[in-house]
């Protein structure tokens, strides 16, 4: 029998606590590295609410000040607020920007076709000065409804369409669901192909939100930069407009919110189905959408009444932003050259 075992526990304790009592030394230094823990711990809580500090959200009513235009309206659309700009007259053409961009970025385009088009752009939900959808759906079949619905509450009839990257896959989507409406289809760099590998590779990794939290500037720099075949056209300026407007109040929950709810569908079938006349343009160094896609689309494109393909050397994916007074006049010379109908 173990003799212990007859012991009354609070000797055994206090034996044992005897045994284990630490020296002075031994005390004083514990001590001395929970000081520093905790120092450390305080330093890490400040940092953290530094950064939370730092990269708090901006209200909609500051970017709203620093970012409309004299052009710029908006409307509610099943629920959300859309801002849109609607400028110019004549046939009616309207544009839809990529994903992380927003309307602004299209003023080149604009330039180049308000003295003859009616120019209609907007910023798409979990985007711009729209910001977050409020149903909390960022769905293809939303943005296509929502889309949908704009044009419609608008007034415009028959219009031409186009887009780049996102904006690009609802152009399609919306050109292969209303063919009585679209007379013209648009495409800068599309990413409805890079959109179907996306989805094959899954969705938004979870470490991904904490972007909600801490969003350096650099990402979007980074980002811009990455976009662009030449990296030193990317101004100041455009990379504050694009961190702003991330950091709009929800805007960066709602942007993974789309990412995440990202799903290709059958984007053969529906490239397929477009038969209105298209131009595509394609910028040979894009990273996103490599040039080879464009030889696909192509092929996909087969039923369409027409396609004037063309390519630009040294340009990357934000063709528009790098490229836009190019591009644009390409646009406005297809267009003069195919119009067919006053539209909207």
């Amino acid at each position: 029998m173990d003799p212990s075992s007859a012991m009354p526990h609070w000797l055994i304790g206090g034996r044992m606590a005897r045994q284990h009592r630490l020296d002075p030394t031994t005390e004083e230094q514990v001590r001395d590295r929970m000081k520093i823990l905790a120092a450390i711990l305080a330093l890490a809580v400040a940092a953290l609410a530094t950064a939370l500090w730092a990269y708090r959200d901006i209200p909609a009513t500051t970017l709203e000040a620093r970012y409309t235009g004299p052009a710029s309206k908006f409307i509610y659309i099943d629920g959300a607020r859309i801002h849109y700009r609607d400028q110019g007259s004549g046939p009616v053409v309207v544009l839809i920007h990529g994903n992380f961009s927003n309307l602004i970025d299209w003023d080149p385009w604009v330039d180049a076709l308000e003295d003859r088009y009616r120019v209609v752009r907007f910023d798409l939900t979990s985007h711009g000065l729209t910001g977050p959808d409020p149903t909390g759906d960022y769905s293809q079949e939303r943005t296509l409804a929502l889309t949908a619905r704009l044009i419609d509450a608008l007034g415009l009839r028959r219009i031409s369409i186009g887009g780049t990257s996102l904006g690009g896959t609802i152009a399609v989507h919306y050109a292969a669901a209303h063919p009585e409406r679209v007379a013209r289809l648009i495409l800068l760099n599309p990413g409805m192909l890079e959109g179907k590998e996306m989805a094959r590779r899954g969705g938004v990794p979870k470490a991904a939100y904490l972007l909600k939290y801490i969003l350096p500037r650099a990402l979007p720099a980074a980002m811009l930069r990455s976009g662009f075949g030449d990296p030193s056209k990317v101004s100041d300026a455009l990379i504050d407009r694009w961190y702003d407007l991330w950091m709009r109040e929800g805007q960066r929950q709602a942007q993974l919110d789309r990412l995440s709810q990202y799903r290709a569908g059958d984007v053969e079938a529906i490239i397929r189905s477009i038969r209105v006349p298209v131009l595509l343009l394609w910028g040979e160094a894009d990273s996103t959408a490599p040039i080879q896609q464009a030889q696909e689309f192509l092929k996909l494109l087969g039923n369409a009444a027409s396609v004037k393909f063309i390519k630009y050397p040294g340009v990357g994916h934000m063709a528009v932003e790098e490229a836009g007074a190019e591009t644009g006049r390409d646009l406005r010379a297809w267009l003069d050259a195919t119009a067919t109908s006053p539209g909207g």
